[in-house]
């Protein structure tokens, strides 16, 4: 019995000591919780992993899920950074103001968004229009834009993701704010852009989104002119920067207030020259 009343309080002990110097490292604010935009995830984690590299103190925790779970999570306080693929909703802030959090937004990069397709599709060049008939299911084959006799298969990110919404307004809505045009009930909405970007792989007759950070071997990115007599641009760096993609957006985290401690070390090196090297790197298009 003695021997087990020692054990119980040494390992209470030991407990209590293991939560306290979580708390310490807590109060410390050595710990970051990072959520949001999956378009943003591999970015976002390799900032961090540069970041932990010199600062080995700090810890840093990257989660994706979609740019309406992370800035959700800001609201309710349970992650120190939301990444977002679209500008805060103004009912997204006035619910994080009524819990007392003012979200703070940095614009950290920019992003063309690639349509793509198998490599082996025949189709390598396409109109906005003919993209809104895609993915609001008035175009169905691929015969009715010079490609073969097949069905066409949409692939669409989920709801909650910034990319869709943002593809949803600016494609399908031409940015007309009066419109009501959604996606096809035939497109499948998948959880992520890698999600997405592995299905086309395997789908010769699928159609896709995702930011061109993604865009990898076997994926064929399709040249997109504004209208029918406009120049097809391919989704590179420069045209996105030229402005002459017509679908480029920028990247954004929201922060509660002006951040302070390790936060503000981890925002000033995202936006510093190292940390726009880095989202060249990953493929897109730096601020600075």
């Amino acid at each position: 019995m003695i021997r087990k009343a020692s054990t119980f309080v040494l390992t209470f002990g030991f407990l209590a000591a293991f939560l306290a110097a979580n708390q310490a490292c807590a109060t410390k604010g050595n710990s970051l919780q990072i959520k949001g935009s999956d378009t943003m995830v591999n970015l976002v984690q390799s900032w961090a992993e540069e970041f932990m590299a010199k600062n080995p103190a700090t810890f840093i925790a990257v989660t994706g899920g979609g740019s309406g779970t992370g800035l959700a999570a800001l609201i309710n306080g349970t992650c120190d950074l939301a990444m977002s693929s679209r500008e805060i909703k103004e009912k997204e802030r006035e619910l994080a103001l009524g819990k007392g959090i003012e979200p703070l937004e940095f614009k950290v990069a920019l992003d063309g968004l690639a349509v793509v397709v198998h490599q082996k599709n025949p189709v390598s060049q396409i109109t906005m229009e003919e993209l809104t008939g895609i993915f609001t299911g008035k175009i169905t084959n691929w015969k009715e834009i010079g490609g073969e006799d097949a069905k066409i298969v949409l692939l669409s990110r989920e709801v909650n993701s910034g990319t869709h919404l943002y593809f949803k307004e600016y494609v399908l809505r031409n940015g007309d704010t009066a419109s009501k045009e959604e996606f096809s009930p035939e497109a499948l909405l998948l959880p992520s852009s890698q999600a997405i970007a592995d299905e086309v792989l395997q789908n010769p007759a699928a159609i896709g989104y995702y930011g061109m950070g993604y865009i990898g071997k076997g994926h064929k990115a399709l040249s997109i002119a504004k209208e029918k007599n406009a120049s097809y641009v391919y989704p590179t760096i420069e045209n996105v920067v030229s402005g002459a993609y017509p679908i480029s957006r920028p990247l954004f985290i929201y922060t509660n207030r002006e951040p302070k401690g390790d936060l503000k070390q981890f925002t000033d090196y995202i936006l510093s020259g190292e940390g726009q090297a880095i989202v060249s790197q990953q493929d897109f298009v730096p601020i600075k």
